[in-house]
């Protein structure tokens, strides 16, 4: 994330300065960001340290150094340091001689740096001039807490400020913020939630410390009472040396610096990869705007848990429950890391691989009746003591439906209603009612041991696995060798069926099948749905569809129940706006 963390401190001498910074580095070290040596200030020649370049001139006139500037470099001068923002001396958190921090990350190539000030003078006057504001005009009530400002020429900021306890401050405390510079606005913003919780916890973390110190110096001498005792005089005339603290002493930890270079520097890298930037061509596709829906109701019930609910959850029946809430929220592996996992699992155990090897294993006939169902909406049993086996399956037979349609419970102990999902693994004791296994709307799948060594032509070695089973599969409605079918259904098996056509264009061949046929849902669900056209029109929009046979109808309405919240939406608000209306007639 091209960013810039920094702490800020209003000085009571010199009001607000900055303390401490981390920018990201995309290339080498800037020149003076990773070595204290000043000498050979005329020197041309370059060092190289662990393969980073540094000119040891420039490097002595880097403002984070504070010595031996000249009065065109963009650090603070001499005369504006004082001890309240820095240990040693000035305005400063690391004493001249230091030689900063430097985090790589091996990764992505990139580097943390921190130090006093940005080596940059640009980048000098942009977080000098968003301290100046963080600790001047622009605080939130309270003058603790969050804000936002900035311009396009000067960046943007996300604003945190704080006070911390010192006993010998005016007030008991000082005022200090930190501050998130970035130029992309979007992206500060929709890092707001991220960075507040982070720079929270960061900021509770140094008043805490500072609490502690405060509160063992105040048992020792209070610092009320002796003020009140004491004659007034001005409050900064007598001021000595011990009452302007740095932030070290007042936490009372040595290690402050360091600590927060690692906090800033994760919070740069971190902040940077949550969100990614994800190339679209062309509107998205109705999978694509289901799983953004089912990925943002994952998120709602994720937050929305409580752990001792799921205590009190019954333990009789694991497997169904841990089912149905995966296949339901996690239609898509690459989108939730459990969902992920899942199905690599599966796909390690190399039982099914596709759909053309799913044919062979089946047969061409019980492959197609098969497929008709799923294609149709029809409930799919399938019944084997290996779940490994039923989930493998089940995994090559959702590609055929858009992912909107596919409801499945992987492995149960009992039969699931029709309504309950599309997909159903059963174990091979369970009693499925007479009424679904006569029912022209579901179709089982039974997984029998083999009665003969090998059922087919064994074509690699990890089939071995397969060779152990009979696959017996029966329908209340058989669909006959002479039936036409979907069309999209005889397009799958063409693609299947020619061996020129790899596995991955076979899944391509898929999706474009999917989509064409999702297009085709869309046009007569806003004709039907929407705009409430006659039968007779519809009738002959089909027609026009090349979808006018009994099974392309089916197939389109049932694919309708796919079709994702956001499109359904889109549609009804069109239609009510009075814009709408008033273009129609």
């Amino acid at each position: 994330m091209n960013a810039i963390v920094a702490l800020c401190h209003f000085c009571e001498l010199h009001g607000p300065r900055t303390l401490f910074c981390t920018e990201v580095l995309h290339s080498p070290l800037p020149q003076g960001a990773g070595s204290g040596d000043v000498s050979g200030q005329n020197e041309q020649a370059e060092e190289e340290e662990g393969g980073i370049q540094m000119s040891s001139r420039i490097r002595s006139h880097s403002p984070a150094e504070g010595a031996s500037a000249d009065s065109s470099s963009p650090g603070p001068k001499k005369s504006d340091m004082c001890e309240a923002s820095g240990e040693i001396c000035g305005c400063r958190s690391l004493a001249g001689g230091h030689p900063g921090y430097v985090s790589h990350d091996k990764e992505t190539s990139i580097k943390y740096v921190s130090h006093q000030h940005p080596n940059h003078p640009q980048l000098f006057s942009i977080v000098r001039q968003a301290c100046v504001r963080s600790l001047s005009c622009e605080v939130c009530p309270g003058r603790e807490g969050p804000i936002f400002f900035g311009d396009e020429q000067h960046g943007f900021v996300f604003s945190h400020t704080f006070f911390i306890k010192d006993s010998l401050a005016r007030g008991f405390q000082r005022w200090y913020s930190i501050i998130t510079i970035m130029m992309d606005r979007i992206y500060l913003i929709n890092s707001w939630p991220f960075l507040l919780g982070k720079i929270r916890g960061i900021i509770d973390e140094l008043q805490g410390k500072a609490l502690k110190v405060f509160e063992a110096e105040q048992f020792g001498c209070p610092q009320r009472a002796q003020r009140m005792n004491t004659a007034f005089t001005p409050f900064l005339h007598q001021r000595n040396g011990n009452a302007a603290r740095s932030l070290t002493s007042l936490t009372n930890d040595e290690n402050l610096w360091a600590c927060l270079h690692t906090s800033f520097a994760w919070l740069l890298k971190a902040c940077g990869s949550r969100l990614t930037e994800k190339l679209l061509e062309g509107a998205p596709t109705e999978d694509t705007l289901v799983q953004m829906e089912k990925l943002a109701d994952l998120k709602e019930e994720s937050e929305g848990w409580d752990g001792s609910e799921e205590e009190e959850k019954p333990s009789s029946q694991p497997d169904v429950v841990e089912g149905q809430e995966l296949s339901k929220s996690c239609p898509e592996t690459s989108l939730v890391p459990d969902c992920n996992s899942w199905n690599v699992a599966h796909r390690r155990l190399s039982v099914f691989r596709s759909l053309r090897h799913m044919r062979q294993v089946l047969g061409a006939s019980a492959f197609r009746m098969l497929a008709w169902h799923v294609l149709m909406g029809n409930q799919v049993i399938w019944k084997a003591q290996d779940m490994d086996l039923v989930q493998s399956a089940f995994d090559v037979l959702r590609t055929m439906l858009p992912i909107g349609c596919v409801r499945i419970i992987p492995y149960s102990e009992q039969y699931e209603e029709a309504y309950r999902c599309n997909f159903l693994g059963l174990s091979p004791h369970v009693q499925i009612p007479p009424h679904i296994l006569a029912s022209e709307f579901a179709v089982l799948v039974e997984v029998r041991a083999a009665t003969r060594s090998s059922l087919y032509p064994t074509l690699f070695d990890d089939e071995q696995s397969l060779n152990k089973y009979e696959f017996l599969v029966t329908s209340g409605s058989p669909v006959a060798a002479d039936r036409v079918g979907p069309t999209i259904l005889n397009k799958i098996e063409a693609a299947l069926t020619n061996q020129n056509l790899s596995v991955d264009v076979v899944d391509q061949c898929l999706v474009c099948l999917k989509e064409e046929w999702m297009n085709k849902v869309k046009v007569l669900f806003k004709f039907t749905k929407v705009d409430s056209r006659p039968k007779e029109d519809t009738q002959k929009l089909l027609s026009i569809l090349g979808a006018a046979e009994e099974d392309n109808v089916k197939l389109l309405k049932f694919w309708m129940t796919g079709l994702s919240k956001t499109y359904k939406s889109h549609l009804m608000s069109t239609v009510r706006s009075p814009t709408s209306s008033e273009c129609r007639n």
